[in-house]
């Protein structure tokens, strides 16, 4: 009989509410707000009502978590943009997340590189 580590790990399928506000760093009350303000944003519910985000939920709100937060756009603004240039909108979310990953690792090489000297 297998071991469980030998499975390969399951990737989830849904997340809840409060996972995903823990995941941005924001309140679960601004999500509820972003699903109101953002079409894109649309979890599935169950018969309590409660929210079920997909891995494509995430993804849009790191969209606008990115253009909200990050950039500092106005909603009014973050919607145009999300409307006029999708595909440039995902293109620069994806590239700040290169860039944050890149200078992440940099500074992780760049403190161990300080503990030699």
């Amino acid at each position: 009989m297998a071991e469980d580590s030998d499975k390969p790990k399951a990737r989830k399928v849904y997340y809840s509410i409060k996972e995903v506000a823990a995941k941005f760093g924001v309140n679960e009350s601004l999500l509820r707000y972003w699903e109101t303000e953002f079409p894109q944003i649309k979890p599935q519910t169950t018969g309590n009502k409660v929210r079920q985000y997909t891995q494509k939920n995430i993804d849009q709100i790191a969209i606008i978590y990115n253009l909200v937060k990050v950039r500092g756009f106005k909603l009014s603004a973050a919607r145009k943009m999300l409307n006029e240039n999708r595909e440039g909108v995902d293109k620069t979310a994806k590239m700040l997340e290169t860039l944050i990953a890149v200078r992440d690792e940099l500074l992780d090489i760049k403190r161990m590189l300080d503990r030699f000297s």
